[in-house]
């Protein structure tokens, strides 16, 4: 015969049970860590006042407000030296936002390309893309930067060189770019009445062109049917804005960069700073990316390749549209590390002159200012919220590539 036991009655809540029981333990440790972590951060910052304190020196910010009395070169937005020590910081950030916004396209263009061909069945390709891998992703990238840095000051020629009838230095495209040991130098637009009717609808035609490529995928994935897309995305990128541009009289010129005395006047400069930047990270990173992209193929089934070709589908197409979307949900989380790691290198900047945010506020502005601490506090808070709209956005995007269940 089998007695029914009643469960024991709770007696109520103990104190100990924060130790020893299990339900509260986790909570009960995580509270102390907390509180620890809270104490030694406030004796910190009393540290760090009481020694200020002491130099006479205390935690102000108004340093952003005084004229910055420098110049810098390279600039997207209007500066000078009378210019605020913020406005100084802001062209500094923008500096680095584009060098690591041009450097994470370019990085991700030759990983992609680079890790496929790695793995070519043509032995002397795949040979040459380990070579590169294997070369970049194991010297400094600093020792890159400068090299680079040093290949286009000494080898490219200076610009009193395209004076004259002069085979080794001659603009390119039409006269219109001139590649020289100072710069390089482009065609800038010149904008006139109606261009931001032409601009709004380059604007819309990027969504538009968004906007199909979605439908183009819907429609694939319930027909089977493939579009041209490429060529319908080129025609949407090119004809709306084209024809609003000779309709409204052409009203974005191009303002050329000419040789007048020793240097080149007009157009777009490109410092070779830049450009040593930008290409080193480029090159570099784009190495670490490739070994991303191949470990991704390669986690891919073989059988999903065979599978398509059993069924017709041309090699190209079978990398595009079976093995990449596979891959992809393994590449994009180590990718999103390599463009934090590539944005952060931009600091770099400092070592062949580009005036980046690093250059700026954690540099010039804070040797005039004597603002150490404030300089170097604005430096950590922004390259941290750079760094996490960064991750927040390859997460979004990481997210809407998982598998979906039917």
């Amino acid at each position: 015969m089998t007695t029914m036991i009643d469960p024991p009655k709770a007696d109520g809540f103990h104190i100990s049970q924060l130790l020893y029981d299990t339900r509260y333990r986790s909570i009960t440790i995580q509270v102390i860590a907390f509180i620890a972590f809270m104490f030694i951060a406030l004796f910190l910052v009393m540290n760090v006042k009481s020694n200020l304190a002491s130099l006479g020196k205390e935690i102000d910010f108004g340093f952003l407000k005084n004229p910055a009395n420098y110049d810098i070169k390279q600039r997207l937005i209007e500066y000078d030296s009378t210019s605020s020590n913020f406005r100084a910081a802001m062209v500094g950030l923008l500096n680095t936002l584009f060098v690591a916004f041009l450097g994470c396209i370019l990085a991700t263009i030759i990983g992609v390309t680079a890790g496929v061909l790695r793995l070519s069945k043509n032995w002397l390709i795949a040979k040459i893309m380990t070579v590169y891998v294997e070369t970049f992703r194991n010297i400094p990238v600093v020792i890159w930067i400068i090299a680079t840095m040093a290949v286009l000051t000494e080898t490219l020629p200076q610009p009193k060189s395209f004076r004259g009838e002069n085979p080794d230095a001659s603009m390119w495209l039409w006269d219109s770019i001139a590649v020289t040991g100072r710069g390089t130098y482009i065609p800038s637009p010149d904008w006139g009445a109606g261009s931001a009717f032409v601009v709004i609808t380059f604007l819309l035609s990027l969504l538009g062109i968004w906007a199909f490529g979605r439908w183009a995928k819907r429609r694939f994935e319930a027909t089977g049917q493939i579009l041209p897309n490429f060529w319908i995305k080129i025609a949407i990128f090119f004809v709306p804005s084209l024809l609003v541009f000779f309709i409204l009289g052409r009203p974005i010129g191009l303002n050329f960069p000419v040789l007048t005395g020793f240097n080149f006047k007009g157009g777009f400069e490109l410092s070779n700073s830049f450009l040593a930047l930008w290409l080193a990270l480029s090159v570099y990173t784009g190495s670490f990316i490739a070994e991303i992209v191949r470990s991704g193929i390669l986690a891919i089934s073989k059988g999903q390749s065979e599978a398509a070709a059993a069924l017709g589908i041309r090699p190209s197409r079978t990398m595009n549209l079976v093995i990449l979307p596979q891959a992809l949900r393994v590449i994009i989380p180590p990718l999103i590390s390599q463009f934090l790691n590539l944005t952060k290198n931009s600091s770099l900047a400092l070592a062949v002159g580009y005036q980046d945010l690093r250059a700026t506020l954690g540099g010039t502005t804070m040797n005039n200012t004597g603002r150490e601490l404030e300089s170097m506090l604005l430096m950590m808070l922004i390259y941290l919220i750079v760094s996490l709209v960064i991750s927040t956005g390859m997460n979004v995007y990481n997210k809407s590539m998982k598998l979906k269940e039917r």
